[in-house]
């Protein structure tokens, strides 16, 4: 027992401490770099910082970024998420150029970056990003007109004063910059881009996403300031130089579920122009009704998935009639609108009531009585025999669905 009473945590291996130190914030983390030599060595161990979530950390500001990259961020670091100061009292400049550029030098394989609450309105766009970055996500943000724009211009207006002082070198430095347009790729390599509550977002950041060559899944969500039109005119569509606007986007979402008070835009009635190549839609809340509408136009979707709405059979049927080539279906949080049989006058019923029960025994012998008035109040049933006819080779998922009960 003595033994035991002796050993303490020197005793552990180095593996073991820092699987302990895993579990641990990354306030906690700093904090315990302070107790001895040893301990300070194995918190700045890289297997440590592969993910950091600061968004827990309401004090986080400029200061603390700059030691925490100086100090513990390297090379390990894959997925980084942060959170503003658009919210706080305090305010101030939160994310600066340099210290951007000090974390592509520092974290070259930092793959995700999420920010809550950030106003980047300080930033010129998004080329300053580290440019190993494959996932960017925005909750909350505010952004400049110019973010997602590629162009070196917008980020550094002194070369436009040396353009209209030199009027004979504007040529020759627009076929330069048109040459380098057409040659090399951009350095953008983001492949998945996720708004959250952007209410900056519009028409014109859209239009700015056609430029980016590795964009492959887009989602929106509670983008209230995109509408019809801006989405249309960006839809991947033949052009006179080949596909036009975001041809290489694979995956799409809209959804409308925030606050009241918006105008509601119906983005989602621009997927009536056509979109070369999309495969997967995903739409929720109010932008499903129209969604259903346009979705018909898209030739190539495989997977379309609904949440967060209120649907009934004949708007499933009527939006999925065309789309042939659909494979999967999923229903998320969806609240289902019960069958509404036309009522029967009487005497007129009896033949017919007749009919459907020697029908129902024939087709239900095995069944009983109480599931049977179960199949006719519940209509994921009716759903599934209605698109096998139309859909034979989809899947049909429902997650979390629930059934509308009238009072009546």
């Amino acid at each position: 027992m003595d033994e035991f009473k002796a050993c303490n945590l020197d005793y552990f291996p180095e593996n073991i401490l820092i699987d302990v130190l895993s579990y641990l914030s990354v306030r906690e983390l700093v904090r315990a770099g302070r107790v001895c030599k040893r301990w300070k060595r194995l918190v700045k161990d890289q297997r440590l910082w592969r993910t950091v979530d600061l968004t827990a950390w309401k004090g986080v500001t400029s200061r603390i970024l700059w030691v925490l990259l100086r100090q513990y961020l390297g090379c390990g670091l894959r997925c980084l998420r942060l959170r503003g100061l658009l919210l706080s009292a305090r305010g101030g400049t939160f994310l600066s150029e340099s210290w951007l550029k000090a974390l592509s030098t520092k974290c070259p394989r930092l793959s995700k970056l999420y920010l809550l609450h950030a106003d980047l309105r300080g930033l010129p766009n998004c080329q300053i990003l580290p440019p190993s970055l494959r996932v960017l996500e925005l909750r909350g943000c505010e952004l400049p007109r110019s973010f997602f724009s590629q162009s070196s211009s917008a980020s550094h207006p002194s070369h436009e004063r040396a353009e209209a002082t030199s009027s004979v070198a504007v040529p020759q430095q627009g076929k330069d910059q048109k040459g380098k347009g057409l040659g090399s790729p951009s350095g953008n390599g983001i492949e998945r881009l996720v708004l959250n509550n952007v209410p900056s977002f519009t028409d014109q950041h859209l239009q700015s996403l056609t430029s980016w060559e590795r964009l492959c899944r887009l989602e929106l969500r509670d983008a209230f300031r995109v509408t019809a039109n801006g989405l249309r005119s960006c839809a991947a569509k033949d052009g006179l130089s080949g596909l036009e606007g975001l041809s290489r986007l694979k995956f799409l979402e809209i959804g409308i579920t925030g606050r009241q008070g918006y105008q509601l835009q119906m983005a989602s009635l621009g997927l009536g122009a056509g979109w070369l190549g999309l495969e997967e839609l995903s739409l929720g809340g109010k932008e499903v009704g129209p969604g259903l509408l346009c979705a018909s136009r898209l030739k190539d979707l495989k997977r379309l998935c609904l949440w967060a709405c209120t649907l009934s059979e004949l708007q499933i049927v009527r939006g999925c009639r065309m789309l042939r080539g659909l494979r999967q279906l999923e229903f998320l949080d969806v609240i289902f609108q019960p069958r509404q049989s036309p009522p029967v006058e009487e005497g007129e019923g009896d033949g017919a009531e007749q009919q459907d029960g020697e029908e129902g025994e024939a087709s239900e012998a095995e069944g009983n009585d109480e599931n049977r008035t179960e199949d006719t109040n519940d209509p994921f049933p009716s759903l599934r025999r209605s698109l096998a006819v139309l859909l034979p080779s989809c899947i049909l998922v429902f997650t979390n669905c629930s059934i509308q009960i009238n009072a009546d």
